[in-house]
Formats: C-alpha cells, structure tokens, sequence
C-alpha cells in the first residue's frame, strides 16, 4: 500500500470548508430509530423502566402498532410495535448511546436492572461491537478517560444491543464552535467537573491563584465541545 493510499485509510472533518460543496443542503435530521422486537408490552416495559421518556403507543384495528420512547437528553428516538419492521427481533445491534461519564451513567443503568456489562475500553479495532466476545477489551475506563475511547453495553430482552461510549472532547467539525449547550445539567456538571481539574493544573504550571478563572473555565467548555484547542 502506498504513502496516499495510507493516509486515506483515516480521514475526519477537520473544518467545514474541508467538507463544503458550496450546494445549499436540506436539513435531513434523524429523529427516529426503529427497534425491532418480539413482545410489544414486555419491550416497552423494559424502556419505562430504565426512565426513557414514553411518547406515544398508537394502535389500530388492523393490528398495527407503534411505541415511541426517547433516552433522556437525546434529540432521537426509538420506536418498535407490530407490523412496523420485517427485521428480526434482537437484530438491532451496537445502537450508541452518548455519555459525558460513562462510569456515573453504568451505574444508573444498573440501578434501573438493566444488567449492563462493566466499564471497559478497546485494544481492537471493532471490539466494542461483539458483545459475546471479551478478546480485545480492558477493563476500566481509557487512560486519562481519553474520549471516545471508553464503553458498556446492555441489552433489552430481545437481544437488541446498545453501546454507551463516553465523549468529553469532539473531534474537529462536529459542533459549532459558536454554539454551546448541554442537554442535561449531569452533562453540565460534567464538563465543569473536568474544567477544575484541568484548571487546577493550570494554576500549578502559573505558580498562582487565576483570578481570571470564569473566563478561563468558559474557554475550556467552548472549545471541549466544539472540539477546538484547549486553553494553557
């Protein structure tokens, strides 16, 4: 394999200069994932419990059925029922769930009963997606909680999997850098939480007390998010 050849093997948006067309483009948003399933009622059991947001259950007289449930904080839903998918029930497989502390959202998660697997990280390539095989993960968090390096599992009663994955820092292009919000006041807390202490050790480079530590913490959530240089 050449030189170029290599480099093509990894590429990530870097800016959106890198990625535009110049075409104007229609926003295509998702908004819903369908989740297929055998029993209606012991699904939409399982997803009441573990605290998702219940939407809708519609039913009809022709024996269609639909169930929509949102995780907390997601801009996206899940739907399963009857008639709705000719996919095999537990074939939804490796469906992400996005945490900004993956320990603190495993143990919600096994509070709720949802029997999820211990937090670990990948040494493989792809070892996060076989579920039924442990070669190629560590147990525990990445090192230095490195983002988008640690993950848990846990299924719903029909085999449907999901991965959570811890994301603190966004590669390059994926927020707006002018634009910061969080979803929830955990994803908050967070953010400020990892803010201290990487302001912590700013003081300890600077010899002194920063009385500028407002400006500096709102600085560090910026550019976390939005996946831009840290500040020093």
């Amino acid at each position: 394999m050449d030189e170029t050849a290599a480099r093509k093997k990894t590429e990530v948006r870097r800016d959106d200069a890198a990625s535009s067309t110049g075409v104007a483009k229609v926003d295509l948003k998702l908004e819903v994932v369908v989740v297929p399933v055998t029993d209606v009622d012991r699904a939409k059991e399982f997803y009441a419990k573990l605290g998702w947001r219940f939407d809708a259950d519609f039913r009809f007289e022709n024996g269609f059925r639909i169930v929509q449930f949102t995780p907390p904080g997601s801009p996206c839903s899940i739907q399963f029922g009857a008639k709705i998918t000719s996919a095999t029930p537990g074939s939804a497989q490796g469906l992400y769930l996005i945490v900004s502390d993956i320990e603190a959202a495993r143990a919600d998660l096994a509070a709720l009963g949802a029997n999820p697997s211990e937090v670990f990280h990948a040494v493989a390539a792809g070892a996060q997606f076989r579920p039924n095989d442990g070669s190629g993960r560590v147990s525990g968090p990445a090192p230095e909680h490195a983002s988008y390096r640690s993950f848990v599992t846990f299924s719903d009663p029909d085999g449907n999997t999901w991965l959570l994955q811890e994301v603190t820092m966004r590669l390059p292009g994926r927020i707006d850098p002018a634009t910061t919000s969080f979803k929830s006041t955990s994803d908050l807390a967070s953010a400020l939480r990892r803010a201290e202490t990487a302001h912590g050790q700013h003081e300890k480079r600077i010899g002194a007390a920063d009385a500028n530590w407002p400006d500096w913490y709102a600085a560090y959530l910026v550019a976390e998010q939005a996946g831009t240089e840290l500040p020093k």
